[in-house]
């Protein structure tokens, strides 16, 4: 017994010993400049190799740490990184103030996943385009966002009418139909207005862009089968800003442009106004437009209150006026004459509200809702065929947000609805469709490397039926330098006419959708990605980023000419797109270079021998060299298409671009000019663009540039709100 009590003792001492060698420690981020609590920081503990997430109260707890000397790293996006060394155990806080990183990406925080957690940590693959490289493309074309997502590797903007320059987003080789093409968050641009709305966006009020490619639809409902681009507009901080540019090219287009932030304790206020002007540019002499007659204007003023710290509601208000009138020269010019007959107009009109309520219920969990109600209104003329309508869209959302130590739940659920209605008294294509939408979504550390994410949506829509759409990701990350994200998912897509191929032919002799006939689109996809990021010496990094995928396309949408009607029919057979993307970048001192491939290889199953889809390059390439200063902004971009198929089975000609942008920076802010495709690349070089006759002409398929060379001169006026240039 008296042995029995000695082992008793002994025990607890060495449970006291042990337990005396190590600490457990509270870890507060904090930002330098206003002492905010950082959320979603990282905290590593280098001699352990162990690293966590701060929460949001900017803390990170560690347990079990053993006593003596160790190496802390905090590091967030956006801002400088810092390293302490600590002794434990110790009575002192240990409190990290970050300061704004000089060459560091801004803060980046995803709205298009819905999380809270900085993009190293989602499983999810995501592209960001931050503020430096937006305003880069804004300077290149600021009448819209065609050049910011032209130039992102995979992605094709597919011109579908010389006359009006309509144009349409093709991610990894797949129509514009099956993107979503979102503003914070809203669907606004789909349906009857897509062929014009990438004209439409004026980028100089918009932060950043997130691309997520692959199927997305858990997240967003259907039509994100290819992928989904997410606008982030500007919203107002602390000190006013102003902003205003002026441009014009020496190919007759005018283009100006105002932002103007404030905000005060409880208010804050936005307001952005866009006018555009662009004679009719005929760069050929062939006595056709390549670029249309334009008259545009653009505004969007939202109001935003903010009742308590936590709290924040915000109303806008988006119009806009687009008159486009393509085609014969003479015509445009002076009205019909003779053989000058042909030309295209476009006139649409836009207005939608958008109303966003967001609140923090505690640390762990948060409320949001939205809604937005879209009016567009276009009347498209060609001589013998007017085709016009109105479409309404609505859309309301509700999510909630949980946080937890290992885990973060979102739950949601929206309405959707969009009605189009045609003015025709003849034939009537009138649409309506009402889709209901339940989701949930979960992001699981399974342990600091492996973080899993999987989520189902389950939609209803009137005519069409239920569509579950499961998906899943996971990431696995070693340290700082590699990570890995495989994921895949499950989309689908409602039928209706506004397809590229309604748009090739003007909606010409197309009968209304047959909701007897037609099945929903149905697609599968997985994509898998590398990256690894190191420094080769102290002034120089490099970073990798290598992307595999694959998309199936089943009951593809098909449009067929019988008895001289266009009718759309299932495909009997699938549309497959696979491929590969590499991303590689230098950095040294302020000079970076980026690289791009994409292989793109989409076929069309439905047919015989599996053909390449049309108008695809299955080769792309590119290569940007930037230097910055505070001073000098210059870059040197050079693209590389190769051949395509026409309809037809013609096969192109590849082809290189080129461009030169030179910014040069001041306190009340900058000048630039911009030589677009400077060697003077276009397709009218290749094979003609028009063929006769001369007042009923035919439009070959557009493969490459139709403008040529665009030079664009600016000024960038920043009268208050400048940050400086880095």
């Amino acid at each position: 017994m008296h042995i029995k009590n000695i082992s008793i003792v002994l025990m607890l001492l060495f449970c006291a010993l042990v337990n005396a060698q190590t600490s457990s420690i509270t870890i507060k981020v904090l930002t330098q400049e206003d002492k905010k609590p950082l959320l979603g920081a990282t905290v590593y503990i280098k001699s352990l190799e162990k690293g966590t997430i701060t929460d949001l109260d900017g803390v990170a707890l560690f347990n079990e740490i053993p006593n003596g000397n160790h190496i802390i790293s905090i590091s967030y996006v956006g801002y400088k990184s810092e390293e302490r060394s600590i002794i434990l155990p110790t009575s002192e806080p240990l409190v990290f103030s970050l300061q704004e990183g000089e060459n560091a990406l801004d803060a980046v925080v995803l709205q298009s996943t819905r999380s809270t957690r900085t993009i190293q940590n989602i499983p999810t693959r995501i592209e960001f385009i931050g503020s430096e490289e937006l305003s880069e493309k804004t300077m290149m074309n600021a009448s819209n966002i065609a050049m910011v997502l032209r130039e992102s590797t995979g992605i094709q903007m597919q011109q579908t009418s010389l006359s009006s320059g309509n144009t349409s987003i093709r991610i990894q080789g797949l129509d514009g139909r099956y993107t979503q093409l979102l503003r914070d968050g809203f669907p606004l641009y789909g349906g009857f207005s897509s062929g014009l709305s990438i004209l439409q966006i004026p980028p100089v009020d918009l932060k950043q862009f997130e691309l997520i490619k692959g199927s997305s639809s858990t997240l967003y409902g259907g039509g994100a089968i290819a992928g989904l681009v997410n606008m982030v507009s500007k919203t107002p901080e602390e000190e006013p800003q102003l902003d205003i540019m002026l441009t014009q090219t020496q190919a007759l287009g005018s283009n100006a442009n105002v932002f103007y932030a404030e905000r005060n304790q409880k208010w804050g206020w936005t307001i952005f106004g866009s006018g555009q002007y662009q004679k009719a540019y005929d760069p050929e002499d062939d006595e056709f437009s390549n670029l249309p007659l334009t008259k545009s204007v653009a505004i969007n003023p939202k109001l935003f209150y903010y009742p308590t710290d936590n709290t924040t509601f915000w109303l806008g208000i988006n119009g806009t006026y687009d008159d486009r009138t393509g085609g014969d020269i003479t015509t445009i010019e002076d009205g019909q004459n003779g053989i000058h007959q042909y030309t295209e107009e476009n006139i649409s009109k836009r207005l939608s509200s958008q109303a966003v309520f967001k609140t923090q219920i505690d640390s762990l969990q948060s409320f949001n809702i939205k809604n937005s109600i879209s009016y567009f209104d276009r009347n498209l003329e060609i001589p013998n065929l007017t085709f016009e309508g109105i479409q309404w869209n609505t859309f309301t959302e509700a999510t909630y947000h949980k946080l937890g130590k290992r885990a973060d739940w979102i739950l949601g659920a929206n309405l959707y609805s969009t009605s189009f209605d045609e003015d025709s008294e003849t034939l009537q294509r009138d649409q309506n469709d009402i889709t209901y939408g339940v989701f949930v979504n979960n992001i699981y550390d399974l342990s600091d490397q492996w973080i899993l994410e999987t989520g189902l949506r389950t939609d209803y829509t009137k005519d069409w039926g239920f569509f579950p759409l499961p998906r899943v990701s996971l990431l696995y990350k070693s340290k700082k330098s590699f990570s890995s994200r495989i994921g895949g998912g499950v989309g689908y897509k409602i039928p209706d006419i506004f397809t590229e191929e309604a748009e090739l032919i003007n909606y010409q002799g197309i009968v209304p959708i047959n909701n007897d006939i037609l099945e929903a689109e149905h697609s599968y996809g997985i994509n898998l990605d590398f990256n690894y990021q190191t420094r080769l010496s102290q002034e120089v990094s490099v970073s990798i980023n290598q992307l595999f995928y694959t998309t199936m396309i089943q009951n593809g949408l098909l449009l067929n000419n019988i008895d001289g009607q266009f009718q759309f029919e299932n495909a009997n057979g699938d549309i497959v797109s696979k491929g590969a993307e590499t991303n590689i970048k230098f950095t040294y001192k302020d000079f970076r270079w980026f690289l791009n491939y994409a292989l793109i290889d989409t076929r069309l199953n439905y047919l015989e021998g599996n053909p390449q889809k049309p108008l695809t390059a299955r080769h792309n390439a590119g290569s940007v060299f930037m230097y910055e200063s505070e001073k000098w902004r210059v870059g040197f971009e050079t693209y590389y298409t190769g051949t395509q198929l026409l309809s037809n089975g013609t096969e192109t000609t590849d082809f290189v671009t080129m461009g030169l942008l030179a910014v040069r920076n001041f306190t009340w802010g900058s000048l630039f000019a911009n030589f677009e495709n400077f060697t003077d690349r276009r397709q009218s070089r290749f094979s003609p663009l028009v063929l006769p006759p001369h007042n009923a002409p035919n439009f070959p398929e557009i493969y490459a540039p139709t403008d040529g060379f665009i030079l664009s001169l600016g000024i960038i006026l920043k009268p208050f709100g400048n940050k400086p240039h880095h």
